[in-house]
């Protein structure tokens, strides 16, 4: 047998360091023919530390699961601790553990998403319905979000969306399916054929100038698009400060509830992100960019993945290295630092801050971190310039905004309106409410941006302002909306038990406090008094916005609902 695909474990007859006789490894014994299949699947992945989670996708991707015998052979071939392998791969829900006597799962796995839109929807009794149906073959289990809120309820086979997923579908599955690229994506010749890559090509050939790039950004109110709002000129001024060499991270993991515009967005038109990036990258001198982009848009991922090897093909990209990674079903990931520990191959942990991520983010050097959203107005910020953009808001409020309108509304979608537009705008201008329907309440900002009363409809949804003063803020623009056939206490419910499940666990007032919450707010008589004490210590003590905004829809219940307070119990 070759050397090198010996496992080091295998390896016997050496003297040990100390003491007398051969050398005898401790621990789990690596064996010879998973060591052969790990190597044969990972040959051509050099065993970097970094890639560490994208040999787990392609161990269960190919397995459907991830055995221990598995796991050991990685362990051995990447030079890395057992535990460190096992707490990485453990972290992640879309990685199936099986330990030694352990039964694999079935080979086909149904996600249905019971977030709160699939919820309205009839997410949860659809996953009822069909638990009965699991069989050797075949398991039903429950998704906490899948990016398809305006198609709920939805549902994943295997790597395939199931828009509008109904009982009869989903129990006749027999086998795993996978997913297909969105027919309706702009490709590489079309974006050029309509005037695409014509701004990078420009600063590329030095026609246009950096500062002018970044006076541009600065005049226009281009900002943060994925929830923390940061202007953006002022972001890419300040990373571009940092000294060399200066990293990229796209984050593409919108898993806040609600939330679905990226994937609208790089469904019909990837290559205005990859042409924001681009510019970014020459701007900023970007060496390397990871796109981060959630395991639950495999179509996404695999558009990306052709596209890109396009734009590699013809030079554009020579600037930089463009990394393409996917995220394992972990919501925290969409927080910037844990995306960036995601990255480097570890547990998605948000770090302490400071230092912030722009003077030290991956492998420790300073990292622009934009949202794909952002980079996706870049060509046309700079094309048609700031004026442009601003005039697109409403006063005080400029420019355009993508809000995902999920729930009780006539025609759930993503609407491109001002920013500072009301609920009652959206809610017209997504045909009004759904038949039968009464507004009674909405989510400005996704699960963890609080619930209004339709009372306050005129709100303008944007940062800061008059939003901010009622607690409550806008984040990623994902509008939930509510009607009179719903109980707000249960509403919040569901997003507190979104969160007792995504917590990372670093922390013990967000892991233990969500937790609680849940236990607190299922009780027949909820007691309001503790659940406040509760919700304050999270919001002060949690090391992130998870565990800082968790109780946002509580509070909110508590606040605008009182008498929807102990919710459906006796339903």
């Amino acid at each position: 047998m070759d050397e090198v695909a010996v496992p080091s474990a295998l390896k016997q007859g050496a003297k040990a360091s100390r003491g007398k006789g051969r050398y005898k490894p401790k621990g789990r014994m690596v064996d010879a023919a998973a060591f052969s299949e790990v190597k044969a699947l990972l040959g051509e992945t050099p065993p970097q530390r970094d890639m560490l989670i994208e040999a787990l996708h392609i161990i269960q991707d190919h397995y459907r699961h991830l055995s221990a015998r598995h796991l050991a052979a990685l362990a051995d071939w990447m030079r890395l601790p057992m535990a460190e392998i096992w707490e990485v791969a453990s972290f992640y829900d879309h990685f199936d553990l099986v330990r030694e006597g352990e039964a694999a799962p079935a080979a086909c796995t149904v996600r249905v998403c019971t977030s709160l839109s699939c919820m309205l929807a009839g997410g949860e009794i659809l996953l009822e319905k069909l638990r009965p149906y699991t069989s050797e073959k075949v398991r039903f289990v429950a998704a906490p979000c899948i990016g398809a809120c305006d198609k709920a309820p939805a549902a994943a086979i295997g790597h395939k969306l199931v828009e509008n997923a109904s009982f009869d579908t989903l129990k006749a599955v027999k086998k795993d399916s996978h997913a297909e690229m969105p027919a309706a994506a702009k490709r590489f010749d079309d974006y050029c054929a309509a005037g695409g890559y014509r701004t990078l090509r420009a600063l590329l050939d030095g026609d246009l100038g950096t500062e002018q790039i970044l006076q541009t950004l600065d005049d226009a109110a281009l900002r943060g698009l994925g929830g923390a709002g940061f202007p953006t000129g002022r972001k890419w001024r300040i990373v571009s400060g940092q000294p060399g060499p200066r990293l990229m991270a796209v984050n593409g993991d919108e898993g806040e509830p609600g939330t679905f515009k990226d994937r609208l967005y790089l469904s019909q038109d990837p290559h205005r992100m990859i042409e924001g990036i681009l510019i970014a990258a020459k701007v900023v001198e970007i060496e390397t960019c990871y796109i981060y982009m959630r395991d639950e848009y495999p179509e996404i991922i695999a558009l990306l993945r052709a596209e890109l090897d396009k734009v590699r093909a013809i030079g554009l990209a020579a600037h930089v290295e463009i990394q393409l990674r996917r995220g394992a079903g972990a919501y925290i990931c969409g927080e910037e630092s844990a995306m960036i520990e995601s990255i480097e191959g570890k547990r998605g942990l948000p770090r302490h801050r400071p230092p912030y991520v722009a003077e030290q983010g991956i492998f420790g050097r300073p990292t622009l971190v934009n949202n794909v959203e952002t980079l996706h107005w870049i060509r046309d910020i700079v094309e048609n310039g700031a004026s442009w953009f601003n005039a697109q808001g409403k006063s005080d409020h400029p420019g355009p905004r993508s809000y995902s309108v999920s729930g009780r509304v006539a025609n759930p979608g993503v609407v491109v309106a001002p920013a500072g537009s009301t609920v009652n705008n959206l809610i017209s201008l997504c045909g009004g409410m759904a038949d039968g329907q009464t507004f009674k309440g909405y989510l400005p900002g996704g699960a963890s941006g609080g619930i209004l009363p339709a009372s306050k409809g005129d709100i303008p949804l944007d940062f800061g302002g008059a939003l901010a003063e009622e607690g409550c803020f806008v984040g990623s623009h994902a509008v939930v909306v509510l009607s009179d056939q719903d109980n707000m206490w249960d509403a919040a419910t569901n997003l507190m038990k979104f969160f007792a499940h995504e917590s990372c666990g670093q922390c013990t007032p967000c892991r233990n406090g969500t937790e609680k919450a849940v236990l607190m707010m299922e009780a027949a008589e909820p007691d309001t008094a503790l659940l406040s004490e509760l919700s304050g210590a999270m919001a002060d003590a949690s090391i992130c916005g998870l565990g800082q905004a968790a109780s946002n829809p509580l509070v909110s219940v508590m606040k605008h609902f009182p008498e929807d307070v102990g919710g459906n119990n006796d339903a």
